[in-house]
């Protein structure tokens, strides 16, 4: 049964942040709010995480999951950037993007494409999320809580608990956070290719 917590959305209870880091180090898999909609999560060390996430969501392992980072550096330190590229997330993030990248060593391969070897980045803005990865002191693996046959991401912390309180360990409710995922941009060939749009301005990017 998931554990739920009811946590404020723009000022998380410190004692609420802590236990969550401590479900995650102990390899849970959350439910979580960001700056565009709910999303899956668990911490990047999780061995059967990725694998979780990607049952549950009816995905294979083509799909890029998300490093969900708390600063700059540590994005850095997960995907390889060039100067172009490098300018232009900086100046787009703390935000609702998704960026495409090559993966350094750092990621585990299991997270990364098998073929391209890329995965998934982005610094969220949101109270709870970045005093959680604050915290816990490491990405988060993750992707929009969207299951599948849905026509958008679940909304609604009861709902959440409700229709998953036996495939996942935690539920954060903050409340409504909306229903669009962040627009994802492809940086891994040098230059950006906007692959989806949604809660992030696509127009630095075309």
């Amino acid at each position: 049964m998931a554990r739920y917590f009811d946590v404020h959305p723009r000022d998380p209870q410190p004692r609420s942040v802590e236990q969550v880091a401590a479900l995650l180090r102990d390899d849970a898999l959350i439910a979580y709010p960001t700056d565009s909609c709910y999303a899956l999560g668990c911490r990047l060390d999780n061995p059967t995480g990725g694998e979780r996430i990607r049952r549950l969501r009816s995905l294979d392992d083509r799909h890029h999951l998300t490093l969900v980072c708390a600063d700059f550096a540590q994005l850095g330190q997960l995907v390889q950037l060039n100067n172009a590229a490098f300018r232009a997330i900086k100046a787009s993030t703390p935000g609702p993007y998704t960026f495409i990248l090559p993966a350094t060593k750092d990621v585990p391969r299991r997270l990364a494409h098998p073929k391209k070897r890329t995965v998934g980045v982005r610094i969220p803005h949101h109270p709870f999320v970045l005093a959680l990865l604050r915290l816990l002191g490491e990405p988060l693996v993750s992707s929009t809580l969207l299951l599948p046959d849905a026509d958008a991401p679940m909304t609604d912390g009861w709902q959440i608990k409700e229709q998953l309180d036996h495939v996942i360990d935690a539920v954060v409710d903050v409340g409504d956070c909306g229903t669009e995922p962040t627009t994802v941009v492809d940086w891994s060939e040098g230059y950006p290719v906007v692959v989806r749009v949604g809660a992030g301005d696509p127009a630095r990017f075309e």
